[in-house]
């Protein structure tokens, strides 16, 4: 039987092989190609691709489909250590009905990989609140903590996956670096490219270097930084905005800055940081880059102002050297 569906509000954006998924959870990415090429797919009466961006009120034909892939998708099992979800409950900086802020722990991984069996993926059952699962829509590295963005739906999850894609999220980052820059503030220009196998050098994997602006392979990537505090020579506190969003592109900036980020054994040097576990006794080890803010659209209007507070080893770097941080501000939403 030919069904037509309608679009919600709530699933603006989405892809129409992701929208058909969501309501015919059974069907293969090959079978809705199919359904779409030979238009027995249609929106609006038209034929439509699989990457189709829907619109509020666009009415989807449906054709006929096996009565197992038009059943509901159910509620995934879930075996998540009950301390562990409440603890990650417990990092949420802000909920509502469209969106998650999370504190990312250090060190937990935001997706699976080789070797990777706990990743943030895996535990968000726990952030349901009743709700649906909620999607990532960007990534922080395995050891880079603080303010990162769910969505509770579908439409929402295109809707700030496209505003992270479009630059319209102001990202702040705090980081503690080896030296101290000359000028203390001002913007990184600098392209980068990735590297693989052997040119990714001792075993490291897939990297991000520095490259020449006639690079074809090049990407143009700018960091916008200050220093907000330092201990001699030997040590700072910098602010960090991200004008594009390379992987890996503060660490590798902060290395082209000759300031590399603490603990950052990736992308150490040997006449850099290879020796700044011993530059003040008793530092914490790890990666000393924190997710500091966002400054997002909501998906509902206005905009969203989070601040994520410093992860416990840089917590305790900052009390040695001497740095106050002042506590993370309540979440606001303005302008709607």
């Amino acid at each position: 039987m030919i069904q037509i569906r309608t679009v919600t509000d709530d699933e603006a954006e989405i892809r129409l092989d992701r929208w058909f998924r969501r309501h015919f959870p059974g069907t293969t990415q090959g079978v809705i190609q199919r359904l779409c090429r030979t238009g027995q797919v249609r929106v609006d009466g038209k034929r439509a691709e699989a990457a189709t961006r829907l619109l509020p009120g666009q009415s989807v034909r449906i054709p006929p489909v096996p009565q197992a892939s038009a059943a509901p998708a159910s509620a995934p099992a879930s075996d998540i250590d009950p301390n562990e979800a409440k603890a990650l409950q417990r990092a949420v900086l802000y909920r509502d009905e469209h969106l998650i802020v999370l504190d990312k722990p250090f060190g937990l991984p935001v997706q699976g990989g080789p070797g990777i069996t706990r990743h943030l993926d895996a535990l968000l059952d726990a952030l349901r609140f009743g709700a649906e699962r909620p999607r990532l829509v960007h990534r922080l590295d395995r050891d880079t903590s603080g303010a990162l963005v769910l969505a509770r739906t579908p439409g929402v999850a295109a809707k700030l996956a496209a505003a992270f894609r479009g630059r319209d999220v102001e990202k702040t980052y705090w980081a503690v670096v080896a030296g101290r820059p000359v000028p203390a503030e001002g913007r990184i220009d600098l392209p980068l490219r990735r590297i693989t196998g052997t040119a990714a050098s001792e075993g490291r994997g897939e990297r991000t270097a520095p490259a020449e602006r006639d690079d074809p392979d090049a990407a143009r990537a700018l960091t916008d930084y200050r220093t907000l505090d330092h201990a001699g020579r030997k040590l700072a506190w910098l602010e960090l905005r991200p004008l594009t969003g390379r992987t890996h592109q503060l660490r590798v900036h902060c290395v082209a800055l000759g300031a590399p980020i603490l603990g950052d054994v990736k992308y150490e040097r040997p006449d850099q940081n290879n020796a700044f576990a011993a530059t003040v006794e008793g530092l914490p080890s790890g990666l000393h880059l924190h997710a500091r803010a966002l400054r997002l659209p909501h998906p509902a209007g206005g905009t969203l102002y989070v601040e994520a507070d410093l992860p416990p080893h840089m917590r305790e770097t900052f009390r040695i050297l001497g740095f106050h941080a002042p506590p993370a501000a309540t979440p606001q939403r303005r302008g709607f």
